[in-house]
């Protein structure tokens, strides 16, 4: 999209006549920064092909470098157990039950979506409070996060970004006429975000708690909520994280590691993970080591396979690997924008919403976890969409992302005049 095509002169006129007119506007009360015209043409027939393609090299490329990150997992006493595959064959059944998922999920009007948001959103709270219950939710490097349900580990917090998502867009279109009036608007959010706070915290998972806070926060900035004021929820929200970092001294020694991961006193602790996923970035240079050649994975980079497989990727393709997954993320989360500003032009907003919220979900995850690796952002357990090992994440984002190509399949339906 053009820098003339989105602040051309047409647009910036009718804004200033905004401004002082004191007549209602007519159009669609979000915020339209983001033009819908573009210098390519729009297919009316069909789905968004690129789209998929995307979604489906990236889940091709994250499966190939699951195994390899993996393969060696068996030379771990604690993995004695496993063969070179286990986790190949994991990842792939993962995917496939994914993209059934999928299939399925895109078969369901966005309008069903709509009317089950609230009911999916309070399915995810009785989730996170059953993942608590000793016995009912399963323990990893002591955190309770897991659900076993024998073909996977379903993780609730995966559910619960999904749900916040349809319950945000939701909320936004049935409060649009309160959106100026920012306390009205915005408390029942802030409840419902404080309460997925509370049992995430529990568990603890603070990573999922920041990206559901950015996708709750992110629909209510772009369905029009003051902005002024939203400045001040922000900074409440900083505010927070502060005081959580300060008051908790693992916390506190995490971001000090972060900060200094060279140091004598973190780089055998706390600053373990990203010290040696350092190391496999610079062994890797510009064309990698060639796939298979990463030796950071060989029981010296902890999580290979999940939170650091950037790292593998790294360390085997080099800077050329890296930069198209980075590339390949940032056309995912611009093309979901996209078809979300599309959605809301043609009056659809709880649609539009959800695939910007999608859309902030893959690109601000993916952000985080890149960040993470590269040493930019403090360790978090946050996972690479698409890519990393883990079913139930891979479950939720390939159902999300079928629910934003049925937001586009309704957006070209009624372009040709017919109806969602």
């Amino acid at each position: 999209m053009s820098f003339a095509a989105a602040f051309n002169l047409g647009s910036l006129r009718e804004r200033w006549a905004n401004l002082f007119s004191r007549e209602p506007k007519a159009e669609v009360p979000v915020r339209d920064w983001v033009s819908v015209s573009s210098g390519q043409s729009t297919k009316l027939l069909g789905f968004d092909q690129s789209l998929v393609w995307v979604v489906v090299a990236l889940m091709a490329l994250g499966l190939l470098m699951v195994y390899s990150a993996s393969v060696a997992m068996p030379d771990n006493p604690r993995f004695s157990r496993y063969t070179g595959t286990y986790f190949l064959v994991r990842h792939a059944v993962a995917v496939g039950l994914a993209v059934v998922a999928a299939l399925v999920a895109v078969q369901v009007p966005i309008s069903t979506w709509e009317r089950f948001a609230p009911w999916m959103f309070v399915a995810a709270l009785i989730l996170l409070v059953i993942v608590l219950i000793p016995g009912l939710g399963k323990v990893v490097y002591g955190a309770r996060r897991w659900i076993p349900l024998g073909v996977m580990n379903f993780q609730p917090s995966e559910l619960a970004k999904l749900a916040m998502a349809m319950y945000a867009a939701s909320y936004m279109v049935r409060k649009m006429d309160l959106k100026e009036n920012f306390f009205r608007a915005t408390y029942p959010m802030v409840i419902a975000l404080g309460v997925v706070g509370v049992l995430l915290l529990a568990e603890p998972d603070m990573g999922a708690f920041m990206v559901i806070a950015a996708i709750a926060m992110g629909i209510l900035f772009l369905g029009g909520v003051n902005g002024r004021m939203f400045l001040l929820i922000i900074t409440v929200l900083v505010g927070a994280f502060v005081l959580m970092v300060s008051l908790s001294d693992w916390r506190r020694e995490r971001i000090f590691a972060y900060l200094s991961p060279w140091d004598e006193r973190y780089a055998q602790g706390k600053a373990y993970q990203l010290t040696h996923s350092l190391i496999a970035f610079g062994r890797g240079e510009f064309f990698g080591q060639g796939l298979g050649g990463s030796i950071e994975k060989l029981h010296y980079l902890p999580e290979a396979h999940t939170d650091f497989l950037l790292a593998v990727i790294g360390e085997e393709l080099g800077f050329v690997g890296v930069a198209i997954v980075i590339v390949a993320f940032f056309w995912l989360s611009r093309r979901l924008f996209h078809i979300g500003r599309q959605a809301i032009a043609l009056d659809r907003v709880f649609a539009g919403l959800m695939a910007q919220g999608v859309g902030i979900w893959m690109g601000g995850q993916a952000f985080i976890n890149m960040g993470v690796n590269l040493g930019v952002l403090p360790t978090k357990g946050l996972t690479l969409p698409l890519m990393s090992y883990g079913g139930s994440a891979i479950l939720m984002n390939c159902v999300a992302l079928a629910i934003v190509v049925r937001i586009d399949i309704e957006n070209r339906q009624m372009m040709r005049g017919g109806r969602a």
